[in-house]
């Protein structure tokens, strides 16, 4: 966060002058935090006062198993499927692949428990590197986050949802038009910004309403397709790993689909410092939420599988569609609008959860400062929250889903490595620390080899779209060394970059 000096010969504090401005806060530096409204904004400042003005703890176990449920159950479980049966090539490999993201995604949970209670800061992924590895490390995930991993997630969901909601209107269409897609996708990004911007607790009850809904579409899709199978319609699932591909590379690419599709199992770790009680909020969504996720999303495939055969759900946009087209007759037309609003909900969870993200790192000098600035009547990040709507709307210059997945899911297994080896790294330079949960260290050991696995083989099979994924992280090295490391050496580039970043 820019250090702004204050006055110490009065209780009133006041802004000085651009000289005094810091534009990177030292590694251990945390003030106390006041703030004065301008304008429904306000203005950070150093204060003297004990008290301090932060984010409410207003958030108890439902929404915690709300946001996270809420999240992972979004625009993953319509688009995935046809991207793990592309590269799987058979119905058994692919719901064994399901299964195990699911299994994967809840001990990777289990760890970031621990690393959630022992670090209860909000930045989830961006705090526990910094803990472990230092600023830069802590600062590339940043900008991978800000470039690439939110942006690109919340854009699939707003594009997810479009489709699902204009494909009534162009249905004779096999391909839908990009112009109205995007612009509704747009739309739906401004909207939820809004929401999020105006009052935290209708962020989580839109959160709540829409997990509902969400959760509603899915059992009613698993109850056709439980109907289907007893009427004896069980040919899809004969040699069911005929057409198996099983290669390495195009396995570990299929997982990062499903894997897509359980992102957010660690959305809560983001919103830490809001929960009333993290010690045991925290455990208690993710054990709550895990299995309710992984159960739905292996009983929802079946229920595909039971009336789609592979090949047609690779031709099909939208899986749940041409399901419910077979099996759902005038109940149809109505599955649209469900997909929707469960894309809808995900997508607001992720607004809520990751804007906090660039909040921390304005909080700690990695971004500008005015985006470390919480609205004094609502509560909320709003210049984060802007600006995460802003960068999300940027992605919108493609439509190509898949190719998004999997840039997303590259640079979240990279962190995520990162933040098991940082959980690792303190086990062994910290044995003694408080850790108020602690995870067996063979399933820690287990869960990073996974993260290995999908970090280096896919780079083998999709060496140009992963490429660019590096580069952008390699081009936050430099970055990092002229606006954050050295312009807090320099005077005179600490006041160039004051006039532009802080308020």
């Amino acid at each position: 966060m820019v250090t702004i000096a204050t006055s110490t010969s009065t209780s009133t504090t006041s802004i000085n002058s651009i000289n005094s401005i810091s534009p990177t806060a030292p590694k251990d530096h945390e003030p106390e935090v006041e703030f004065t409204e301008s304008g429904g904004i306000t203005t950070s400042v150093e204060s003297s006062t004990e008290e301090n003005l932060q984010l409410k703890k207003e958030l108890g176990l439902m929404d915690g198993v709300g946001i996270i449920v809420g999240i992972i159950i979004g625009s993953g479980i319509f688009v995935s499927p046809k991207g793990v049966v592309q590269f799987t090539g058979s119905v058994g490999m692919s719901l064994v692949v399901w299964g195990m993201s699911g299994l994967l995604s809840t001990v990777g949970a289990l760890c970031y428990c621990e690393l959630g209670t022992m670090i209860p800061r909000s930045g989830g992924d961006y705090a526990y590197i910094m803990e472990g590895f230092g600023s830069l490390p802590a600062f590339l995930y940043m900008w991978m986050a800000l470039v690439i991993i939110l942006p690109t997630s919340n854009t699939v969901m707003a594009l997810t949802f479009a489709n699902y909601i204009i494909k009534p209107a162009f249905d004779t269409c096999n391909v839908l038009p990009d112009v109205p897609v995007k612009l509704l996708a747009a739309v739906v990004v401004c909207v939820l910004t809004w929401v999020n911007c105006t009052n935290v607790k209708w962020a989580t009850n839109v959160q709540g309403v829409f997990t509902a809904a969400k959760i509603f579409a899915l059992l009613l899709i698993i109850g056709a397709g439980v109907y289907h199978l007893a009427t004896g319609n069980t040919e899809n699932f004969q040699n069911a790993f005929q057409r198996t591909n099983w290669s390495t590379t195009s396995i570990s690419t299929a997982f990062y689909q499903g894997l897509f599709s359980f992102s957010g199992w660690n959305s809560l770790n983001f919103v830490v410092e809001e929960l009333k009680d993290p010690f045991k909020t925290l455990p208690r969504a993710i054990l709550i939420s895990m299995p309710i996720v992984t159960i739905i999303y292996f009983l929802t495939n079946m229920a595909y599988f039971s009336v789609l055969d592979p090949d047609e759900i690779m031709s099909s946009n939208a899986v749940a569609l041409s399901f419910a087209g077979r099996m759902l007759g005038m109940v149809s037309y109505v599955m649209p609008v469900f997909v929707a609003l469960s894309t809808f909900g995900s997508l607001n969870g992720c607004i809520f959860a990751c804007s906090r993200l660039f909040f921390v790192g304005a909080r700690e000098g990695h971004l500008p400062q005015a985006l470390a600035l919480i609205n004094v009547k609502t509560f909320t990040p709003m210049p984060a929250l802007i600006f995460l709507g802003f960068m999300t709307l940027c992605m919108l210059v493609t439509s190509d889903t898949l190719s998004l997945i999997n840039y997303v899911s590259f640079s979240e297994s990279l962190f995520v490595l990162m933040s098991i080896a940082s959980l690792l790294w303190l086990r062994y330079r910290q044995p003694d620390r408080h850790r108020p949960i602690k995870v067996w260290l063979w399933v820690v050991l287990l869960f990073f080899l996974v993260c290995v696995f999908l970090v280096v083989f896919p780079i083998i099979e999709r060496p140009v779209e992963l490429g660019v994924a590096i580069g952008v992280f390699l081009t936050g090295i430099p970055i990092y060394f002229l606006c954050v490391h050295q312009a807090s050496k320099s005077e005179k580039l600490s006041a160039f970059m004051g006039n532009y970043t802080s308020v």
